[in-house]
């Protein structure tokens, strides 16, 4: 029975009596980013419960470059349904409006498994830096020279702090990174002064004291900062920006393989073990399975795409 992917179909060959013996092999789960990001602490909680379920090892394997794409296009391009690739969808979304070419179509060569938890970006500063809220480094930033570290040129951070900057006539210089883990160390040492990134990955750092939290990119506040505002509430009227970290495959994966694939990492992820690991660290567990995850892609391209247009953003 073919598997209907973004875009793609599987071949006929591949039928659901072969699926039934899946996996033969060790899986290997791709991370496109450096170790230490949202994506990668997610990917290492979910991966020995995961191989438990499936009775075969499953290896994380960082694979960064190019804001996530040669990672993911070394998974869209591997067809062997035994290769997954755990990313931030939100910033996979972003990838084709802003690159003018890329080796591969999310929407064509990829198929989403199962989304998995959304972290809100944390606007974060250096404890240095004179200001407590957004209104203060709005002030700042136009007397005094700031750096914003960005996970990558294009990302889901950079087009937050875009957004941000837009809103409220803020000014700092974007300094692009290779990973989320690369701008918070930086911005931690004090070589960049600002910084948003997703809450999982940054929340240890403003809990030590290394960072200064000023605001959070969701509706409503969260549990963990009840005392810090919202970007909504400082005057960035019904802000939101988040990473979302979901599982894809080759879109020739066999749909009972999906089908299998997707309870178990739904189920995991909502075991009281991994939920409250990623609760306590700032993320919520946030479930979909193919049919709803394939929704929310197409959604996320086309919602990017008219903020990429208007912020002008685009990378050869």
């Amino acid at each position: 029975m073919a598997a209907a992917a973004f875009g793609g179909l599987t071949p006929g060959w591949m039928t659901r009596a072969w699926a039934a013996s899946w996996p033969q092999r060790p899986l290997r789960l791709v991370v496109p980013y450096p170790p230490g990001g949202s994506s990668d602490i997610i990917a290492r909680a979910i991966s020995q419960p995961l191989a438990d379920a499936l009775g075969q090892p499953v290896v994380v394997d960082n694979k960064p470059g190019a804001n996530g794409n040669l990672g993911t296009d070394f998974v869209a391009k591997s067809r062997d349904a035994h290769t997954l690739l755990l990313c931030d969808t939100g910033a996979l979304a972003i990838s084709p409006s802003v690159y003018k070419q890329l080796p591969f179509d999310p929407s064509r060569d990829l198929v989403g498994v199962a989304m998995l938890a959304y972290s809100p970006h944390l606007l974060v500063v250096h404890p240095s830096v004179p200001a407590n809220d957004l209104r203060e480094l709005v002030a700042l930033s136009h007397r005094t020279a700031l750096n914003f570290a960005v996970t990558a040129i294009g990302s889901a951070p950079h087009l937050a702090g875009v957004a941000v900057e837009r809103a409220t006539g803020a000014r700092w210089q974007y300094i692009p990174y290779k990973g989320g883990s690369q701008a918070i160390s930086d911005t931690v040492a004090g070589q960049t002064q600002v910084l948003m990134n997703g809450m999982l990955a940054t929340l240890p750092h403003v809990q030590s004291g290394k960072l200064k939290v000023l605001g959070v990119s969701k509706a409503a506040r969260v549990p963990l900062l009840a005392q810090v505002p919202t970007i909504a509430e400082q005057g960035v009227k019904g802000f939101e920006s988040g990473t979302w970290q979901g599982v894809l495959m080759p879109a020739d994966t066999p749909a009972p393989v999906l089908e299998r694939l997707s309870r178990e990492l739904i189920a995991i992820i909502r075991s009281p073990q991994v939920r409250e690991r990623l609760i306590s660290q700032g993320a919520e567990v946030y479930t979909q399975g193919p049919a709803d995850f394939k929704k929310f892609f197409e959604a996320e391209r086309k919602r990017w795409a008219a903020v990429v247009a208007q912020a002008g953003v685009k990378i050869e």
